[in-house]
């Protein structure tokens, strides 16, 4: 056994914070660690973990797609005592296990309205007698619209951590474009390409998908207004002959999804999203997405054309910013959120239609998972 790994996860709306610390979780216990996976978000079903383990805390998530108030799954309001019993048993937990690494997913450069329960966690890990190495997680972009003051308080809790690893492509994506801090967290980088979320082993298996329009709109908990405005949009684009396959996440309310089914006319397919959703992009004339990095990672590995759509709102520019810098770079074209309509996401389909095709670029960096588990065993071995 390489080490033990204790990684903390918190999702607050998608399911797409969990999914990539799953992916992270089976490529370190592939790569020999013994990893605790522990999620503080709802519960999802059929989580692959591979040879990790799994513990849930007492689950919360978002109010709304603010994504700044926390309430239990029914709604509730969190108090003071769910937050010192949620905090106790993530110590105890962690006191229990002693692992050799201590990795939060997104923290501190994300997750901020957790610190009720991550402080405490951080304290216990330097109050060993023996403290792990405590390492940040994060994604290739961070929420930019951060206050100055959220940013020193970022750099501030950075202190207590011995690395960060970022999950990107450096000649694609780099973290300093949305962290101001920058030049204070450098020396403790690391990027690890990004990680991928598919078996290799499952791709260019039949025709499913072949020359059609994909539509996908990640767990589906805010992307009923893309795939309304796909079924609108069809018939102003080149590829009005197509079929467009819409894939409704799990998290979609189901009277949307029933309205979704009769729109959809002849030639449009609605079904629920699929475990083959890299297949069907491979087989794709084009995809239509959100800009989540799960699904942004997939469309730059297998698709051949693309246009991205990114959620977000004032507060989280997130997928807004993974969204332009790519269109930037010329790699797929984008229509940003408060501009969404059939007629910007028609020209949109017209402009990446017209364009080059991703194939054509520098593969991405999407070996991760490897990478992370090869820094893990330095930094253990050391």
């Amino acid at each position: 056994m390489t080490g033990r790994v204790f990684f903390y996860v918190q999702h607050l709306l998608g399911i797409g914070h969990l999914r990539r610390a799953a992916t992270l979780a089976r490529a370190m216990a592939a790569g020999g660690f013994d990893v605790l996976l522990v999620s503080g978000g709802a519960p999802i079903d059929g989580l692959a973990l591979g040879g990790a383990r799994f513990h849930q805390l007492p689950p919360l998530r978002a109010a709304n797609a603010g994504l700044k108030d926390l309430v239990r799954l029914d709604g509730t309001p969190l108090d003071d005592a769910f937050r010192a019993e949620r905090a106790r048993r993530l110590v105890d937990l962690f006191e229990t296990e002693r692992p050799d690494v201590l990795m939060t997913e997104q923290f501190p450069f994300g997750r901020t309205q957790l610190r009720f329960e991550l402080i405490p966690l951080l304290e216990a890990a330097q109050d060993l007698p023996s403290a792990p190495w405590i390492v940040s997680s994060v994604r290739d972009v961070v929420r930019r619209t951060a206050s100055s003051v959220r940013v020193d308080e970022t750099v501030a809790t950075f202190a207590a951590f011995d690395a960060l690893l970022i999950h990107a492509d450096p000649a694609l994506v780099r973290f300093e474009e949305s962290f101001a801090a920058w030049d204070d967290v450098k020396a403790r980088a690391l990027y690890t390409g990004y990680v991928a979320d598919f078996d290799p082993a499952r791709l260019l298996r039949g025709e499913i998908g072949k020359g059609e329009v994909i539509v996908s709109a990640g767990g589906g908990a805010v992307g009923a207004p893309l795939l309304r405005a796909a079924i609108a949009a069809r018939p102003l684009t080149p590829l009005a002959d197509r079929r467009w396959r819409l894939l409704v996440g799990a998290n979609m309310p189901a009277d949307e999804q029933a309205a979704l089914g009769e729109a959809a006319g002849d030639g449009i397919v609605v079904e629920p999203a699929r475990d083959d959703f890299a297949t069907l992009l491979r087989n794709s004339a084009l995809s239509i997405s959100q800009a989540g990095y799960n699904t942004v990672v997939e469309t730059l590995c297998h698709a051949d054309r693309a246009v991205l759509v990114p959620f977000g709102t004032a507060r989280e520019t997130e997928q807004a910013d993974r969204a332009r810098l790519l269109a930037e770079r010329g790699m797929v074209a984008a229509v940003l959120p408060d501009d969404l309509s059939p007629t910007t996401l028609a020209a949109a389909v017209t402009t990446a239609w017209a364009g080059p095709s991703i194939r054509s670029f520098a593969p991405v960096d999407a070996r991760g998972g490897q990478a992370t588990v090869t820094a893990l065993r330095q930094m253990v071995a050391s």
